[in-house]
């Protein structure tokens, strides 16, 4: 498997031979290249780096390497250990640290793993960025530090409560409304970091909690890509158990799902749609997702006499268009809140206090809610990427074919009918073509989508 080098991170599979795979030699290159871009940043002061991890079998190798790495390069080292991604991007803001690196690999499957790398507002490094780390990465004539430039651990801490106390401590989280509703959820963590640190949240806020999957251990009990077809083990659990939902994050804790009452899904594209009705209620404002996500996000913004605009994919790039549009809430469809009151990064913490409290005062149960707003239903299909199919070629044609439709190739090719719509783009997190289509019923949408994987063979000749 080659190295994935992209703005979401550099990530790959452990094991196997250097620079094709995402090996001690590469892990150590790209940290010492990260803290050469940062540390150009501090005015010959020594940077001071947060770094934390999901809990991956291969994490604490991981760590290790990464901790060292930031040391022999001459960098000060906050180690928050087991902690989500939006928490070590909080740890970095309240820390007031240069930067910092999250290890893992989000989603993908259990022999993977990956830098995420971040600036000094917490936030993932641009585009332009990345770019030059990957520049100092190839660089051989980089000479580390003597001894006495060497740098060390300055703290060592569990950040995950101060993350739960400043979420509970928004505006908008209604704490006692919470309480006052005795909620009893189901939780999956996919036997990741999500397992410590979603159940705390939920007792703070009064929650009776069924846990599944909850010890971090990095046993993947499922496939820990949060999609309905992995989730059927908690869909049974809720039932049998009588919840009133299921909450499910995936190993590093930026992606929320919810499951409802009858075990059936409130599908993933609507846990940013339902967060985002009631800030919007409470505030309005505008709001940001990026070209894969549902257009119901537009419409319940629109709803409340707001503006909706799309990014390309990538949370770097939602944060970009949210700072420039001025929006209250945004993220991605794969169940991405961003909410800037807390901070600017997909947080399933904060999505869950702000989806309960909203919740809560609706007075109604997770099927009803859900039948409030636009019915959309989408196909997320993959296409394994080999060496005959040329990305770029399959792109070019099928906007060919389409001209007369609205056509946006900001990031790959978007085609909107005027009921439905397909995106089709390479995924900068595995080696696939990514085609989501969207419609509105769920027979369109994979009639649409298969439509689409034929015309993509026809143009390969597969």
């Amino acid at each position: 498997m080659t190295l994935i080098k992209s703005i979401s991170g550099i990530r790959g599979t452990i094991g196997g031979a250097q620079g094709e795979n995402l090996t001690p030699i590469d892990v150590v290159k790209f940290t010492t290249a990260y803290v050469r871009l940062i540390a150009g940043r501090t005015a010959g002061r020594r940077p001071t780096l947060v770094v934390g991890r999901d809990a991956r079998l291969s994490g604490e190798l991981m760590m290790n390497l990464v901790r060292g790495s930031l040391l022999a390069a001459g960098a000060d080292v906050i180690d928050v250990g087991l902690c989500t991604t939006p928490g070590t991007e909080m740890a970095v803001i309240v820390k007031q640290a240069d930067g910092g690196i999250i290890i893992t690999a989000s989603h993908n499957p259990r022999q993977w793993n990956a830098l995420k790398l971040l600036n000094a507002n917490g936030e993932f490094l641009s585009a332009e960025e990345g770019k030059e780390v990957l520049a100092l990465a190839e660089e051989v004539a980089y000479a580390y530090p003597a001894v006495d430039g060497i740098g060390r651990v300055v703290e060592c801490l569990d950040f995950n409560p101060e993350h739960i106390r400043r979420v509970m401590a928004l505006p908008l989280v209604d704490v006692e409304a919470v309480r006052q509703r005795h909620f009893r959820v189901a939780v999956d963590a996919v036997n990741s970091v999500g397992g410590v640190v979603i159940p705390q949240l939920l007792k703070e806020l009064g929650c009776e909690v069924i846990p599944v999957n909850c010890d971090p251990t990095g046993e993947f009990a499922h496939n820990p890509e949060p999609l309905p077809e992995h989730l059927t083990e908690i869909a049974e659990v809720i039932r049998r158990e009588g919840a009133d939902l299921g909450v499910v994050v995936d190993p590093d804790v930026d992606r929320l799902a919810f499951v409802n009452e009858d075990g059936s899904m409130f599908v993933e594209e609507y846990t940013l749609v339902a967060v985002a009705d009631y800030v919007l209620s409470k505030c309005g404002g505008n709001t940001v997702s990026n070209l894969s996500s549902s257009r119901a996000l537009r419409d319940v913004t629109e709803r409340h006499g707001g503006s909706y605009a799309a990014s390309a994919v990538g949370e770097v790039n939602v944060v970009e268009m949210m700072k420039r549009t001025g929006a209250v809430i945004g993220g991605e469809g794969n169940g991405g809140v961003i909410y800037p009151e807390l901070h600017y990064g997909r947080d399933a913490l904060v999505g869950v206090a702000l989806f309960l409290t909203h919740l809560a005062k609706q007075q109604k149960r997770m099927t009803e809610l859900r039948a409030t707003y636009p019915a959309y239903f989408a196909s997320k299909n993959k296409i394994e990427l080999t060496p005959q199919i040329d990305v770029d070629k399959v792109l070019l044609e099928i906007k060919s074919r389409y001209s007369d439709e609205n056509v946006n190739d900001v990031d790959g090719v978007k085609i909107d009918f005027a009921d439905c719509w397909v995106h089709l783009r390479k995924s900068n997190t595995e080696p696939i073509i990514r085609l989501y289509t969207e419609a509105p019923t769920k027979a369109e949408a994979e009639a649409l989508a298969e439509r689409f994987m034929v015309e993509i063979r026809g143009i390969c000749n597969l």
